[in-house]
């Protein structure tokens, strides 16, 4: 019989679990006979000490009677840094012990990390009611554009809930595997467009023979229908105040009822043609009633819709892949039930979109069918995943030097050597890039490790850089002195990305835009890298050999040379280029000659000896 291995989409607004059990993936309900659980926290003022946090829909029934103890939407703060992300959470933030954005709750702080850990938990609970026994074992969706630290955070929320996470799953690409795409024509391309509450991912996958591979993804993690809801309270608020903004500077208490009764009147006009959004006594003094019709809910999606556009348009270009060639599209995600995001993706792919069943629970089903194959309970289909950004290293002139590129397969490695660059160089500083860029400051920088060796002449010292990711999509690095043997290693963690993950997008977009420069700037800084080795080589070499060459071919040595030397002054990196080229092949004859004069000092100390 297969181990049981619990599948769990932690999601923004509501977070399931499931499991295979009797050959079949199934989503288990709690005892009150509900699958979806509220992601919500709270920490009730007068419970006892010790007290585990209130999970779930209990948590929210507190936000009315506390609202600053009650913490929703987690998912958007786990594996962030301070500053990381321009988004105001509907609670109030801090820092934890370990320096990491956490929920403040009355003196002390609680991270986002142990936050995520009490609905894994709860999760947890769940499962052993339902399945009779206790399960330690889980795989846990993300989005796919979470970076390292926001994986390594959830892994780690995992193991403090008690569970040992075997896999970290993209979460489009457990939404394909959920809505039976297997059964499509094989090969089949097909686009799943993920909107959930706070974060959007679209993933192109190929399918064949039963086997998926992800060829592209792209996405937001500040993305989904959180944003929706603070576009409806701000709208709400404008009619009725006149200050479009000034509600950012409500109470907390009020901020969370107005957040709280915006997204029921965005879920009620899924349904209904208009919804009065009424909240007496916000504040004291300001009463809220505020007509919405179904026109209003489209007319303020449309801006977050045309936003998920750009990455759709972006992963198919990392697709290599028109609209048209795509033989499905498949929505996932609750956000998706909005009419404004039916019609405008369908506009964009050309096609009508598939209906995934019940877009909240999408992801969790993959994710239980992801845990099955895993375990051995589901055999027969294979899941190919990628990573989404390029990871490499800074050398010498500031260049980004790839070691994977982007979209490569999951799990990954790849290595290279690098030499010193300097004569008595003792230690190389590694510099852990990710991004699209050609230059390594305008790449992200995932951390660093100092190689120290023993210092030796220029390229004579050779350190061996080994890039590993697991199938969690968590990077390890090696770097190892192959002279001595000795190995370091980092491990990829909260310190992932120090910028806002939002921008992300950004990131590939910028590649494209400066991609001329880029190319142009990466041009030039090889040249003059070649320039500034060659120039004093050349000078040493005429000293060495002088007497030994004829006049002319000296005068057009040193014209060379001082061509090289001007354009290197200047901005023209085909000048440059050019100058570099033909000096070195004005050299080719004196380098044969060095040589030939090397063995016979080298000969005749052996005849002297």
């Amino acid at each position: 019989m297969a181990e049981t291995i619990l599948g769990i989409d932690l999601g923004t607004t509501h977070s399931l679990v499931g499991a295979v059990d009797g050959g079949f993936p199934i989503l288990l309900a709690d005892e009150q006979g509900a699958r979806l659980l509220p992601s919500a926290v709270a920490w009730p003022k007068n419970a006892p000490p010790g007290a585990p946090p209130v999970v779930g829909a209990p948590a929210l029934r507190l936000a009315a009677t506390e609202p600053r103890r009650v913490a929703r939407s987690i998912k958007r703060l786990i594996g962030r840094r301070p500053g990381e992300g321009d988004w105001q959470p509907p609670f109030a933030v801090a820092l934890a012990d370990d320096g990491s954005p956490g929920i403040a709750i009355g003196e002390t702080c609680v991270s986002a990390v142990d936050a995520s850990a009490a609905i894994l938990t709860r999760l947890r609970e769940t499962a052993a009611f339902r399945l009779g026994r206790e399960v330690d074992k889980a795989v846990i969706s993300v989005p796919a554009y979470f970076h390292h630290g926001q994986r390594q955070a959830t892994i780690e929320a995992g193991r403090r809930a008690g569970l040992d996470v075997v896999r970290i799953i993209n979460e489009p690409t457990a939404a394909a595997l959920a809505c039976g795409l297997d059964r499509l024509k094989s090969p089949a391309k097909i686009a799943v467009y993920d909107l959930g509450g706070g974060t959007f991912d679209i993933s192109i996958l190929e399918h064949q023979d039963r086997v998926f591979q992800v060829l592209s993804s792209h996405g937001d993690t500040l993305l989904g229908g959180d944003d929706l809801d603070l576009a409806i309270a701000r709208e709400a608020w404008h009619r009725a105040d006149g200050d479009q903004d000034q509600w950012r500077e409500l109470p907390l208490d009020a901020l969370q009822r107005l957040l709280a009764t915006s997204r029921q009147v965005k879920e009620n006009l899924a349904t209904c043609e208009s919804e009065t959004l009424a909240l007496p006594f916000l504040t004291p003094g300001t009463h809220l009633e505020v007509a919405f019709t179904r026109d209003d809910l489209d007319r303020l999606a449309e801006p977050l819709v045309q936003r998920t556009l750009v990455h759709c348009r972006q992963a198919l270009a990392d697709a290599d892949l028109a609209a048209g060639e795509l033989d499905a599209v498949v929505l996932v995600g609750g956000s998706t039930r909005l009419a404004a995001v039916r019609r405008t993706v369908g506009a964009f792919f050309g096609r009508e979109p598939l209906d995934s069943g019940n877009p909240d629970e999408a992801v969790a089903k993959g994710t239980v069918i992801q845990a099955g194959i895993l375990s051995g309970a589901l055999r027969d289909m294979v899941l190919v995943d990628v990573t989404p950004l390029s990871l490499g290293i800074e050398t010498v002139g500031g260049l980004m030097n790839v070691i994977i590129p982007r979209n490569s397969t999951i799990p990954a490695k790849a290595g290279e050597v690098f030499t010193n660059a300097a004569d008595g160089q003792s230690a190389m500083r590694v510099r852990i890039l990710q991004g699209e860029r050609e230059m390594a400051r305008d790449n992200w920088e995932l951390g660093s490790i100092d190689v120290p060796f023993e210092p030796m002449p220029k390229g004579r010292c050779r350190v061996g850089i080994q890039f590993a990711i697991d199938a969690n999509g968590v990077l390890t690095v090696l770097a190892r002195d192959i002279h001595t043997g000795h190995d370091q290693t980092l491990r990829i963690e909260s310190s992932a990305v120090d910028v806002d993950d939002s921008k992300v997008g950004e990131m590939i977009a910028s590649s494209i835009d400066h991609a001329l420069e880029d190319f142009h700037e990466r041009r030039w800084t090889e040249a003059a890298l070649k320039a500034k080795e060659l120039l004093p080589a050349v000078a040493a070499a005429l000293d060495v050999l002088d007497g030994k060459i004829d006049a002319q071919e000296r005068r057009e040595i040193e014209s060379a040379a001082k061509r090289t030397e001007t354009a290197i002054k200047g901005s023209d990196h085909q000048a440059l280029k050019e100058a570099v080229d033909t000096l070195d092949a004005a050299t080719e004859g004196i380098a044969a000659l060095l040589v030939e004069t090397a063995l016979e000092e080298s000969l005749e100390r052996r005849t002297r000896d």
